[in-house]
Parts: C-alpha cells; structure tokens; sequence
C-alpha cells in the first residue's frame, strides 16, 4: 500500500492524531520519514541520515535487510497470527535458536512484545520462584515504561509513575567516572560497588530479596561496561542467599556488545535473561525471558501466571529466526566486536583528544558513549541531570549541527552514545564520526577548564 502522502499531509495528520511518547505534544513536530536501508534513512523531502542511533538503539543488523523481509512476506502468506496456547514451527524454532545462544543451562525462553513486558515477567518469575517480594534495582538503569519496569527503572522517567511496584530497593551500580564510591580505579570501584551491594542485601534482610536486576551494560544512561570482576561478584552474591540474578539485555543483546548476550564476555551466567530490540532488529515487535532450567521447573506442574494475546507472534517469530540466521551467516557479532576494536574505539577516542568538552569515552563493539563536560578537571556536566529547556540547548545544539549534515544521534541528558548498526561499514563509521567531530566544537564553545 502506497500513501503517496507528501512531507506536509504526513506532518499534519500525525499533528492531529498521533499521540507520541515522552513528550509534550504541542511542542513536537516529528521527522516525516519515507524509508530506510542499511544504515541510512531518509526523510519525505529526500534528505538522509546516518542512523548513528539505530533508532533506539535495535536496528543492530540494518535497516530493511531483505531476508528478513522476504522471511516476514512468507510467514504473513502462510499464517499470520496465532493464540499463543498453540504450538507453531516458527515460534518453536525461534525458541530453540534463542536458546542455542543463550548461556548455561537457560533452555526456554517466554516471549513477549517487547523489553518492558519481558522485564515484568521476570520479576514475577523470581517472586513466584523464591516466594520472595523485594527486587534490587539499579539508580542508573532504565527497564521500561509498563507500571512494573517503570518502578524497576532508576533514572527520572519513574517519577511520574510513583508511587509504584512495592519492594523495589535501589542501589549504586559501579560507575567510575562518576562513582558513588569515591574509588580511584576499577579494582576499587568494583570492591566498592559489590560491598554496597552486600551491605544492601544485609540490611534488607537477603530472605526477603527475589531478585537482583541489572542491565548487563548500562544503556540509556551512560553505556557503562561493569568493571572486570562485577558481574561475577553479583553472581556469587545471589548464589550465597538465594537470590534470582536477572540480566537486562534488551539494549545489550543480540551483537551489540559483540557478543550474542553481553554476560558471554564475562562468562556469567545469569538464572533469567531479558531480551527483544536486536533479536530481530524490531522490525516486527518482540521480546522475551530466557529461562533457566531450575526456575523453568518452578512452573513444570504450577501454572505460571501470566501471558499475552501475541505471545510468540507468528510474523515476530519467523523475523527473529532469519534475523539470528543472518547474524550467523553474515558474522554480525564478530563484526560488531571488531567495529568497536578496530574502529569505533580508536577514532571515538583520537576525537577525544581533539575536543576537551569530551570528559570520556567508555563502550565496546557498536555501543559506545562520549560524556561531554564543561571542565575535565571538575567534572561538571556539559548540561545538569535531567536537563530541560534553555538548561539543554548545549546538547540541543549539538544534535542539531548533526541533524544538519546528514548524522542522526542519540543523546542523552550529557552523551551523546555512539550506537549505529552493528553492520555499518567502517567508511560509514568514519564518516559519521567525521560529522560529530565538527559538531562537538559546539560542545568545546561551552567549555570553562583550563
């Protein structure tokens, strides 16, 4: 179906009937957008874009990649929905792919429509599973926008939503650059981070703690790589009392990090995995829990208490598997692991030491952050936490300078992440940080160090 809408009608249409998330409506006139391919995308007028932003950081293997269309136009001709109490070849296989990556002994996977919903059952298994209440959840963290993932959430898109899910205890996750810890390296910072972490559980009491929930990278808040050590510690920390160790790798998954689960680097293995966004590049909305096999035989003969009219969705499933095929066969995780060494790492950090508004440059494979600030010495942001309005404009300005040459960011209270399509080509990659290299002397304008 061809609209065949120009950039005008789209703008008005969407006006006067499109409800948009996390913004104030009459203060927004979103981008009419006309298509996309591999890491570019185009506006109604023509104009592209590099998608340094993946979108919301899911595109991992492109924009329209022809298999995995051709594979959603052959579903869609054989079946094209399906209750999920039934079994189906698709949704089946799906599972069994998603499992063949999945660390450990974690064999089944609950599927659901996206990260927020995969987030909310987790939390319900490890409830279910201990006959616990409490769940551990960083401050720096984001889990989703439902009633439950927003209580887990810890920056300030939870404020509106509270008061919210009971027994959510927050906690400091490792985070050195800025540490809550006052450490000076990355030994202490992640000795510092796990003794907090202990003490938390002591006082809380560990016999009434289900689950410890962490986003194995932090993504939206500052794509921050746990120190060597961490996720080990926290790993040893839940088997000593009991406790579910959830992984949030929504954001993480799926080659971002180079790996198919990010864990994978560390060799942890968690007792529930979260995922969605990169399994199939959100081309057709999907996400799930991957399941160890002793909290799968939680519910072997207790039914498990929840579900969702498009649970395992025949069009979702059959683009995930030609999605984690394609990964397979055209080596997206190694290219993504090789991008960030060879590429993305060394330019993103050369670019660096030409702008001194940029404090530091932390990331790995396609998931990289500048974190810009006023004065190296100090520290002080670029923009306040949870800026808004004139507050903003340095970083306004600086997605506007990439907006205007063609580069399309993701920016976030002071960062600007670097997360494009883990198949960008290095060209590609260069030429965009081409682009933000002269954007960031918007950035440098502001800067007050010596």
């Amino acid at each position: 179906m061809d609209l065949d809408y120009d950039a005008a009608t789209i703008r008005r249409l969407d006006k006067d009937h499109v409800f948009h998330s996390w913004s104030a409506q009459a203060q927004i006139s979103p981008l009419p957008i006309a298509g996309a391919e591999g890491s570019w995308f185009w506006d109604a007028d023509g104009k592209r874009y590099l998608d340094f932003s993946s979108q919301l950081v899911n595109v991992n293997i492109g924009h329209q990649h022809p298999a995995i269309v051709a594979a959603i136009q052959e579903q869609a001709g054989r079946l094209t929905t399906l209750a999920p109490g039934f079994a189906n070849d698709v949704r089946a296989e799906a599972a069994r792919l998603i499992a063949e990556v999945a660390p450990g002994d974690l064999d089944q996977v609950f599927f659901t429509n996206g990260g927020a919903e995969a987030n909310e059952n987790a939390i319900r298994m490890a409830r279910l599973h201990t006959g616990r209440h409490k769940v551990l959840a960083a401050y720096r963290s984001y889990h989703g926008a439902t009633a439950g993932a927003i209580a887990l959430t810890g920056d300030p898109r939870r404020w509106a939503s509270e008061p919210g899910l009971p027994g959510v205890v927050r906690y400091w996750g490792p985070y050195l650059y800025r540490s809550a810890f006052h450490a000076t390296t990355e030994a202490e910072e992640c000795e510092r981070a796990l003794s907090h972490l202990r003490d938390l559980v002591a006082v809380e009491g560990p016999q009434t703690i289900a689950a410890i929930i962490l986003e194995t990278v932090v993504g939206t808040n500052g794509i921050l790589v746990p120190p060597e050590g961490y996720l080990a510690g926290v790993r040893a920390l839940c088997d000593e009392f009991g406790i579910v160790l959830v992984a949030d790798e929504v954001m993480a998954g799926f080659a971002r990090c180079g790996e198919w689960f990010a864990v994978d680097r560390w060799g942890v293995t968690p007792d529930l995995i979260t995922f969605a966004k990169g399994v199939n590049s959100g081309y057709v909305p999907l996400g799930g829990v991957v399941i160890s096999a002793e909290i799968a035989a939680t519910f072997a003969d207790r039914p498990f208490p929840g579900g969702l009219t498009y649970s395992g969705h025949p069009l979702a499933c059959a683009s995930a598997v030609a999605s984690i095929n394609v990964m397979r066969d055209e080596k997206v995780v190694e290219n993504a692991r090789r991008l960030g060494d060879e590429v993305l790492g060394p330019e993103l950090r050369a670019l660096a030491e030409r702008h001194p508004s940029v404090g530091e440059v932390r990331g790995l494979g396609a998931f990289w952050a500048l974190e810009l600030v006023r004065d190296r010495a100090t520290r002080e942001p670029l923009v306040p936490f949870n800026a808004a309005g004139p507050a903003a404009a340095p970083m306004g300005e600086l997605a506007a300078a990439c907006k205007a040459e063609g580069l399309w960011p993701f920016v976030h209270f002071n960062r600007t992440h670097v997360v494009p399509p883990c198949t960008i080509s290095d060209d590609e990659a260069r030429a965009g940080i081409a682009i933000l290299d002269r954007a960031l002397d918007i950035a440098d304008r502001y800067y007050t160090g010596a």
